[in-house]
């Protein structure tokens, strides 16, 4: 039995097909097909407003191959959750409209909460159940942050703070500044040291890049703070033809590991987990609990 969820962010646009698997009563998914794409619709939105009428026809294609590959996967069932720069692009209803109109493909725009939510739903499982965490997710257009105690959501803010936005020099102050007080605000109401938890493309390539044992799972604050700087002291070609990054990771990468720190120091956090898992994880898990609930 397989699956799909496609992630549209205001970088890229993700499709991930993995089949669900059964072994002694404990479920897991193996991931079948991966397909990520540079939508890049948060230079569009964050900038005009909108989507411009090339980025329509993008979407339109690719939203195209990939009900193709599930048609030839053969998928139980399929969702689609378009993020912050979908969300405030004020002609996202007539696009998603049209899309269903043509692909009968139905596009859900999901707020930061719920977004916060469906990660939640995943990362939890590779939480110590005796530590505090702060979780913290960098898209292009947001970032979300969550506060864990002995697994428990205790806490959760979304903040108009996002890779694309800090590249394009839309993000306004006033967001740093509510970050900063909320985080502030958290740490005082929780004893004892909080561990950070990174999802996002970007750290999961920073942590990749910092040349990780097989079994760890984590990086120092200086270990992050280093290895953006040395990203960093690269130009933007080099990134690509150096560090072999793709070109729309090579411009967002620094920015985004910016926020990653900022919150980290804020927090007090010394060291950051960082498990590989995002919103694709958590539409997936969705998708299998509404099939249980649907057998009942």
């Amino acid at each position: 039995m397989k699956f799909a969820a496609i992630d549209i962010g205001s970088n890229a646009a993700r499709l991930q097909i993995s089949s669900v698997l059964e072994n002694e009563g404990v479920i897991s998914f193996k991931r079948i097909e991966y397909v990520r794409f540079a939508l890049r619709l948060g230079h569009d939105v964050f900038s005009d407003g909108l989507i411009s009428p090339e980025s329509e026809v993008r979407i339109f294609k690719l939203l195209h191959a990939y009900k193709l590959l599930m048609d030839l996967h053969e998928v139980k069932d399929y969702a689609i959750c378009a993020t912050s720069a979908m969300r405030e692009a004020s002609n996202s209803a007539e696009i998603i409209t049209r899309i269903h109109k043509i692909l009968d493909m139905k596009i859900q725009l999901i707020d930061g909460s719920r977004e916060a939510e469906l990660i939640n739903d995943v990362v939890v499982q590779s939480l110590h159940p005796k530590k505090n965490y702060l979780h913290i997710d960098v898209g292009g257009g947001s970032t979300e942050l969550n506060i864990y105690r002995n697994r428990e959501k205790l806490a959760s803010k979304s903040f108009k703070i996002g890779s694309v936005r800090l590249l394009e020099g839309t993000e306004k102050e006033g967001d740093w500044e509510k970050m900063r007080n909320w985080i502030t605000t958290q740490k005082q109401l929780i004893p004892g040291e909080m561990e950070a938890i990174g999802t996002g493309g970007n750290i999961a390539k920073l942590f990749n890049l910092s040349k990780p044992a097989a079994e760890e799972k984590s990086m120092t604050f200086d270990a992050l703070f280093e290895m953006a700087a040395y990203v960093g002291s690269f130009s933007f070609e080099d990134r690509v033809n150096k560090l072999r990054l793709n070109t729309d990771r090579a411009d967002v990468i620094v920015p985004a590991a910016s926020i990653y720190l900022t919150a980290m120091e804020l927090g007090g956090c010394k060291s950051i987990l960082v498990p590989d898992l995002g919103l694709k994880d958590g539409i997936l898990q969705m998708l299998y609990d509404r099939y249980l609930n649907r057998k009942k």
